[in-house]
């Protein structure tokens, strides 16, 4: 959260219509189609016999008067009579035609505006690989089709206490063993290797925790439907990562030879020693 600043608001309008859920997008719509309605209604209200075939000071036919105006419907059956009617009219055509250009322009930029369904596994974990504690988290493409050229890069958010006693919020970057894959069709295991230059050596959840430490995972790459660049970004806090636990298998064979991704144990941790023992 970003407190102290003015513009905040006005800046990130832009941001916020486009991020917005369709319902709460097309909700903001239509309130913000019946409010200036209901503004051109009162200034039509202004001048009671402004309007012909309308009772006058008619609330409900000035109201719809503005509707046809605004939508640039025209019925026919009510229409200004008089010089000040006239001009609110123009106004409000005027209003219509640039409301139905912001609207189809916003409409427009959130369908083309390419997203990444990129599924990214509720825990991480720590398990031995080739014999070295390593750092395992799992990642997904939701869709039928590939990402080209997908890199992914994780960072280590925590505090750090300098020699002067400043505390800082510090990104260490940790070394992946695959950092990038020409194509990410299915599911990619990211594997972070902790030797002795690892900013995990000798990490624990207590410790972590005091760090207030935070992994910061990106992932980007070309959506070869939309042929553009797309980003997908997730966290994990200590309380999400298990130590001396590995993922469950996910990947089989189906009968025709194709691989088959089951997501529904995407998420799924196990305990490789009491697999071990039964």
């Amino acid at each position: 959260m970003i407190t102290g600043n003015r513009r905040g608001l006005q800046a990130d309008f832009y941001v916020a219509v486009l991020e917005a859920p369709w319902w709460a997008f097309f909700c903001g719509l239509a309130a913000f189609f019946g409010l200036i309605n209901l503004v051109f209604t009162g200034l039509y209200l202004v001048e009671p016999h402004g309007l012909s075939n309308v009772k006058p000071g008619s609330f409900v036919d000035s109201f719809f008067f503005s509707v046809q105006t605004f939508t640039t419907l025209g019925y026919g059956q009510i229409t200004p009579i008089t010089i000040y009617s006239n001009s609110v009219a123009t106004l409000e055509a005027f209003a219509g035609v640039m409301n139905i250009a912001l609207a189809a322009g916003l409409v427009f930029a959130r369908v083309s505006r390419p997203h990444a369904r990129v599924l990214f596994s509720r825990p991480a974990v720590i398990t031995s690989y080739e014999g070295v504690p390593t750092l395992m988290f799992r990642v997904a493409n939701q869709r039928g089709n590939q990402i080209m050229e997908a890199e992914i890069t994780v960072s280590l958010a925590h505090q750090h206490v300098t020699q002067e006693g400043l505390v800082m919020r510090r990104f260490d970057n940790l070394n992946l063993i695959r950092r990038s894959t020409p194509l990410f069709a299915l599911s990619w295991t990211v594997m972070h290797p902790i030797g002795e230059d690892s900013p995990l050596h000798g990490a624990s959840r207590a410790s972590l925790i005091e760090q207030q430490a935070e992994l910061v995972v990106l992932v980007s790459g070309t959506d070869e439907t939309y042929g553009a660049k797309i980003y997908a970004r997730h966290s994990y806090i200590p309380h999400e990562i298990h130590w001396n636990k590995r993922f469950a298998d996910i990947l089989s064979l189906g009968a025709d030879g194709r691989r088959i991704l089951d997501l529904r144990r995407f998420h799924d941790v196990i305990d490789p020693h009491a697999e071990m023992g039964t």
